[in-house]
């Protein structure tokens, strides 16, 4: 993984001292339970911990894998190098899939507790912004032009309900792929007996996979890779929310611009989104893991490695990108720029377009045809939007006979309350956040 893209404690969980050490507890733990069995000697067990509870020499396990090309002999071979002759009893019954894929799922189960945390944090930096700016008023768009007004704190209700669900799909993909196989061969447990399995998926934090054919099924790991890409996908969103308002045309509100930056090497009055369109780019590396994760499902009969090269690659750097993409997108929303005048100005920009439908409504209600309503109300407003604004929607429906034939001007005037549109904003919120 990149390191411009990574943050340690994430890095850390992948690291082949990591990997290796919990390697070595799952081989430990199914030792102490073949103890518990009779299976053997408990002195074993006991010498297999105390001499193997400092850091493994990775440089000697890569020299061992280069001449036996398999990297579980390998470290097998390096802890029977610190152990002594009792390390003969390590792997009793046991195959490399039962290390490697129970050590796939511890890791991947701490990198969801690292996401979750990291979805805790941005839901927190979420909600204090929306209810900063639950009744500022700015325009909701549709097709990206002028719909109907909307507050900017119901903008990032929206954002927090969604990355609600995300962690709820979390919570969820970690529940379904922590679980542990210590099968052995072909996954019938004919050389190791099922209690070893649980004893283990007991300690690692686990639960027992009811049947691995030797491998833990792979549509798991593809519901928790999907699971990442779909959190992907929800930061985009809302990171191309916050591009689209920074625009100049725009300029709703920016990412925070930090003394001593600088835009643009060759424009010295440039502030450009460069945080958001970082973040859209790290969502498509992220959600590039899915296919792959999706193709692993299917393996040859009990089992193959076709998965494994796949999974040394998304594996890290889908949860490290990922864990990167959710830190950055919340300090964003943190320091957001947030311009509430700017908001007024182009909510009113259009001539008091976006109050149409009250009025068409209104023409409705007082017995006209919607069809006919729709045609008086829209040929006015399309002279307002040709004119860009400089004419008056409120002014031109005053003056149209058909319209004044049945609406007063107070009628017609009570329909450009801008407060109308957010009588129900509490009501959203209790929703998102609950009751205050």
């Amino acid at each position: 993984m990149i390191p411009r893209y990574s943050r340690p404690a994430m890095v850390a969980l992948w690291q082949p001292q990591t990997r290796f050490r919990i390697w070595f507890e799952i081989e430990a733990h199914a030792t102490d339970a073949l103890a518990d069995l009779g299976v053997v000697p408990r002195e074993a067990a006991a010498k297999i911990w105390a001499s193997n509870d400092a850091d493994f020499d990775v440089d000697r396990i890569d020299a061992i894998e280069a001449e036996t090309k398999h990297d579980v002999i390998a470290f097998l071979t390096h802890v029977s190098e610190r152990t002594g002759p009792e390390a003969r009893f390590l792997h009793q019954g046991m195959t490399s899939s039962d290390v490697l894929d129970t050590a796939l799922a511890v890791q991947l189960a701490r990198a969801s507790d690292i996401l979750l945390a990291d979805l805790d944090a941005l839901l927190v930096v979420i909600e204090r912004r929306a209810r900063e700016h639950k009744l500022t008023p700015t325009i909701g768009r549709s097709h990206g032009i002028h719909a109907e007004p909307v507050t900017f704190g119901l903008k990032l209700a929206q954002a927090y309900a969604e990355f609600d669900r995300c962690r709820t799909r979390l919570v969820n993909a970690r529940a379904e792929v922590a679980t542990c196989a210590i099968s052995g061969a072909v996954g019938t447990f004919a050389n190791i007996d099922p209690a070893v399995e649980a004893h283990v998926a007991a300690k690692m934090g686990l639960t027992v996979e009811p049947v691995s054919t030797q491998v833990i099924p792979r549509d798991r790991h593809a519901m928790y890779f999907a699971t990442l890409g779909v959190i992907a996908g929800s930061i985009e969103r809302l990171a191309t929310e916050i591009r689209h308002l920074q625009r100049t045309e725009v300029l709703e509100a920016e990412e925070y611009f930090s003394p001593g930056q600088k835009g643009s090497s060759a424009m010295p009055h440039k502030r450009n989104p460069v945080l958001t369109e970082n973040l859209t780019g790290l969502a498509r590396m992220v959600r590039g893991y899915v296919t792959p994760a999706l193709e692993n499902v299917a393996l040859w009969h009990e089992r193959d490695i076709s998965h494994s090269s796949v999974e040394r690659y998304i594996g890290p750097d889908a949860t490290i990108t990922l864990d990167f993409a959710l830190a950055r997108l919340t300090g964003v929303i943190d320091k957001l720029v947030v311009y509430p005048a700017r908001m007024a100005k182009n909510l009113h920009k259009m001539g008091g377009l976006v109050h149409s439908q009250r009025v068409l409504l209104a023409l409705t209600q007082a017995g006209v045809s919607r069809e006919d309503a729709y045609r008086y109300v829209q040929r006015n407003a399309m002279q307002v939007w040709e004119s860009d604004g400089e004419l008056s929607l409120l002014e031109l429906l005053k003056a149209d006979a058909d319209v004044a034939a049945a609406l007063s001007v107070e009628e017609i005037e009570s329909r450009f309350d801008l407060d109308y549109h957010y009588k129900h904003v509490d009501t959203i919120f209790a929703r998102v956040f609950g009751a205050a």
